[in-house]
């Protein structure tokens, strides 16, 4: 499996009075965690939209466990768990200094020909390619 990870500090303008992460700010945390992964096997989405594919979220998910706080040291860990129809993949967020875990998430992309917008019901090859498996 692929696996990428980046540590975030915080910063003040992601908090609201609390010092508290607004809830929406993780989606922003695990969109660039997906961008690290997918920059781990040279399929960013400039390489998407060059191959002729978009490939949008159908399904997010988040589940909220603790709180993350201003200052605060955040590590963010996305991993493709599916890749054969659609990108499927897993995120947790942790304190990096205790390693608790504040965030579980989990996103589903499908492959869009960007020229018809057609949805595409498996990924296509060079997704494969990329990876280096094996394509039946």
């Amino acid at each position: 499996m692929k696996q990428a990870s980046l540590i975030i500090d915080v910063p003040f303008f992601d908090v609201d009075a609390m010092h508290v992460v607004w809830h929406g700010h993780y989606i922003k945390y695990i969109e660039m965690a997906r961008s690290e992964l997918l920059r781990t096997f040279n399929y960013d989405y400039p390489d998407m939209e060059a191959n002729g594919h978009i490939w949008p979220i159908v399904d997010l998910r988040l589940k909220y466990v603790a709180s993350a706080t201003y200052g605060q040291h955040i590590r963010v860990t996305a991993t493709l768990v599916e890749w054969e129809h659609r990108l499927k993949m897993n995120y947790e967020i942790r304190c990096v200094e205790s390693n608790e875990l504040l965030t579980k998430a989990t996103s589903v992309q499908v492959a869009v020909c960007k020229e018809t917008r057609e949805m595409l019901f498996e990924s296509p090859g060079i997704v494969f390619e990329k990876l280096g498996v094996e394509h039946s």
